[in-house]
């Protein structure tokens, strides 16, 4: 299928950020396989909901409450442990991601260097190389790149195609998307299911042009 411009706006995506994404859209799903209504509004349900519709391709690091960081870091779940990091997001990252997902320690700035980006918030230097083997760019060597939108929606479709979601999304499993995507604690879970199925509605129900 062809997604059309009208058909992202009524899917609630800002008519400024649609321009600009629909033809980093139209690229990726073409190059991988995500070319039906449930495919399509799948993806953008996900990942509408993971960057604020299309509007955060970095990740904020910034918190002002302890507890906040406690809740959302296993690495720090005493709250005074906590405090220590609050309003510092590059001291935090470097804690919370060292020796994750192919990053050094915490003094090597990898937690930093290579935090969620792209639509899939990649995180960590083994998934960055990952990517980039895949999509052919250098990617570990220029991580900033994964937060330009071509990349990050590039990024988000690799990682989408690579975890078997087009097949999810096939039998309109929201659920074990949002847990392919964000891990257990299925983060978000109203929000996702009402902008997929938005997202379909839109699809299967707006005309291509106005």
């Amino acid at each position: 299928m062809n997604l059309a411009l009208p058909q992202l706006i009524a899917a609630g995506i800002n008519p400024t950020v649609a321009r600009a994404i629909l033809p980093h859209l139209v690229a990726a799903f073409a190059r991988f396989e995500i070319n039906t209504p449930r495919r399509v509004a799948a993806f953008i349900g996900q990942y509408s909901h993971e960057t604020s519709g299309f509007t955060r391709l970095e990740e904020n690091l910034y918190y002002t409450d302890p507890t906040r960081i406690a809740k959302m870091f296993s690495a720090l779940r005493q709250v005074e442990q906590a405090r220590a990091f609050v309003r510092l997001p590059k001291a935090l990252a470097n804690k919370v991601y060292a020796n994750r997902n192919g990053n050094g320690d915490e003094a090597s700035g990898d937690g930093w260097i290579y935090r969620g980006r792209g639509l899939p918030q990649l995180t960590g230097r083994g998934k960055y190389r990952r990517a980039g083997e895949k999509l052919g760019l250098p990617l570990e060597q220029q991580p900033d790149r994964v937060a330009d939108l071509d990349v990050a929606t590039l990024a988000g479709a690799w990682y989408w195609h690579a975890n078997g979601l087009n097949a999810r999304a096939d039998l309109w499993q929201l659920d074990t998307i949002t847990r392919a995507i964000n891990g257990a604690a299925m983060a978000g879970r109203t929000d996702r299911a009402e902008r997929c199925n938005r997202a379909l509605e839109a699809l299967l129900s707006t005309p291509a042009l106005p």
